[in-house]
């Protein structure tokens, strides 16, 4: 495709939207939390959505330390009493999740976006590409073993610093758009709070350019109507210009509709 014929930039984040992650990096967060704080408390899907609404805990890692210490300070620990290694949190969570050959949580994800839908994309001249938090091995795993792409556009864990910061996603565009051409509308499509807090920093960084920020419900709110609603508002709250139940509503003709100023 040639790059100054693109109508729009579409990058993705990948859990929640591209990978049903509620079975396995949640389950790991729960897992790890569990863990270090000698089963004494387990974390619920809801306690997690709560943590993470806060828009700043998109590396997991850090999301399980931060539950544990909350809960410590819960039972009248300070901080500094805690004795919660960051190292020793993301070596249990990793067994957990990837464990040793990509054999671990990771093996039971489902996909929540097909190859075709991509193909469908560069054949109305819209380019794609993927920004997250997940590490490079655990996005690589999705998208070439799964998905079966061939070197995608991919900005991980370890090229970019975390979101909300929207370096990551800069880094994405520069890659899917090589040439110097007019300002392409770019839609970034994400599950979380700092998804959309990346979008208003990247408006914020580059005014002059379209951007959009597409809220997708991830699999684990859709089970109640009540949660679906409470976490569609949050995402809204957070900056969403739209809200989806599933990434592939984000059809072509879609793309043009939003980029044109519609809903």
């Amino acid at each position: 495709m040639s790059k100054q014929k693109l109508t729009a930039i579409v990058v993705f984040d990948i859990d929640g939207v591209i990978r049903d992650v509620s079975s396995s990096y949640r389950r790991a967060i729960a897992d790890t939390v569990e863990h270090f704080t000698a089963q004494a408390w387990r974390p619920t899907m809801e306690d997690i959505d709560r943590l993470k609404t806060e828009g700043i805990w998109n590396n997991d890692w850090q999301a399980s330390q931060e539950l544990v210490y909350r809960y410590f300070e819960s039972v009248g620990k300070l901080r500094k009493q805690i004795n919660c290694n960051y190292n020793n949190i993301v070596a249990f969570f990793q067994d957990r999740y990837r464990g040793v050959n990509w054999d671990g949580y990771i093996a039971t994800e489902s996909l929540l976006l097909s190859v075709e839908y991509l193909v469908q994309l560069s054949s109305n001249y819209i380019g794609w590409g993927f920004f997250s938090g997940a590490t490079r091995g655990s996005a690589e795993y999705i998208l070439q073993q799964r998905l079966g792409l061939s070197e995608p556009v991919l900005v991980a864990m370890e090229d970019a610093p975390g979101k909300p910061d929207p370096e990551g996603l800069f880094m994405a565009i520069a890659q899917i758009e090589t040439q110097a051409v007019l300002p392409t509308p770019v839609f970034y499509v994400g599950d979380t709070v700092a998804d959309m807090y990346t979008v208003i920093r990247a408006r914020e960084a580059m005014p002059e350019r379209t951007w959009l920020a597409i809220g997708i419900l991830p699999p684990h709110v859709q089970t109640n109507s009540q949660r679906q609603n409470d976490y569609q508002q949050k995402l809204i709250a957070a900056g969403a210009d739209i809200v989806l139940p599933n990434v592939e509503h984000l059809t072509s003709d879609k793309i043009r509709q939003l980029s044109k100023g519609g809903k």
